[in-house]
This record gives structure tokens, C-alpha cells and sequence, in this order.
């Protein structure tokens, strides 16, 4: 009985290990992903304050911080593209609420990852007016809050599911 017993508790053990384990990876990928996306927001806010961009010079003394931005946008696109939404590929999510949220999100988030590229294409091979500039910034700007706000509906999904499994 006891061999039986001392079986079941490392059974046990081993399981919560994984558990938590699991519940590590996740934070860790949200973590990535917040600091990803703080980092970009910061640059863009410094980016906006030259708004507007009334002449040429305006863009080629913004130059270097506009390269900073779009090597940021990249890296946060990147950062939830390829290990967050790859968690949910590779079949590592457990929690149906989590996987749920994330399959309602997915395809508005390919949508607008596709408009980051555009952007991140159009200013950093060529060179444009500052009304596209403009234009283009404020446009990202609305998808960008649409992104956070759908990352953000995952990020909630992944915290409410380990709350209530630790409770």
C-alpha cells in the first residue's frame, strides 16, 4: 500500500510541477508581449509629438526615430506572432477559455499584423510626404488600439483562467 501511495504523491507532484510549469510559460509570453508593445507605444508617442509634419525636413530630422519606431512595431508584431500565437499553433494552450478567446481574435490580429507591415515596408524602403506621414501614423495609430485592445481580451482570458485555478 505504502509503494502505492508513494506512486499517487509523486504522480501528483509531477503533475503540479507541469501545471506550473505551464502557467509560468504563459506569463512569461504575456510579459514579452506587454514589454514589446510598452516599448513601441513609447516610441510612437515621441514619434507623434513632431506631429504634423508640415514640410521634408520634417521627416529627415525624424528620420533616425522613425527607423526606431518601425524596428519596434516589428519586434512587438513579431513578439506576439511568433511565440504567443505560436503557443496557441503548437497546441500548448490547455484552457479552452484561453484557446476560445484566442481563435475569436486570431484573424482580426493577421489582418491588422499585415497593416504593421505595410507600414513598417512604406517607411523604411522609401521616401514620402509628410501628409502621408500623417495620414499613415494616425491610421496606426487606430489599429494599433484595436491590436492592444484584442491582445488585451487574451491577456484577460489567460489571468482570469490561472486566478481561478489557483483559488
Amino acid at each position: 500500500m505504502s509503494g502505492d501511495r508513494h506512486k499517487e504523491e509523486c504522480s501528483m507532484s509531477a503533475e503540479i510541477k507541469q501545471f506550473v510549469e505551464r502557467r509560468t510559460q504563459s506569463r512569461d509570453l504575456i510579459q514579452k508581449l506587454v514589454d514589446a508593445r510598452t516599448n513601441m507605444l513609447t516610441l510612437y508617442g515621441k514619434l507623434a509629438e513632431n506631429h504634423p509634419f508640415n514640410k521634408e525636413d520634417d521627416i529627415k530630422n525624424i528620420g533616425t526615430l522613425l527607423q526606431n519606431f518601425c524596428n519596434s512595431l516589428i519586434d512587438y508584431t513579431a513578439e506576439a506572432h511568433f511565440h504567443l500565437y505560436k503557443h496557441f499553433a503548437d497546441n500548448a494552450e490547455r484552457r479552452q477559455t484561453v484557446k476560445t478567446v484566442a481563435e475569436q481574435i486570431y484573424f482580426r490580429i493577421a489582418e491588422i499584423t499585415q497593416t504593421i507591415v505595410d507600414f513598417n515596408d512604406k517607411y523604411t524602403k522609401a521616401t514620402t510626404s509628410p501628409e502621408e506621414l500623417d495620414q499613415d501614423l494616425s491610421k496606426l495609430g487606430e489599429i494599433l488600439a484595436d491590436r492592444i485592445e484584442l491582445e488585451d481580451q487574451l491577456i484577460d482570458a489567460f489571468s482570469n483562467e490561472s486566478a481561478a485555478a489557483t483559488a
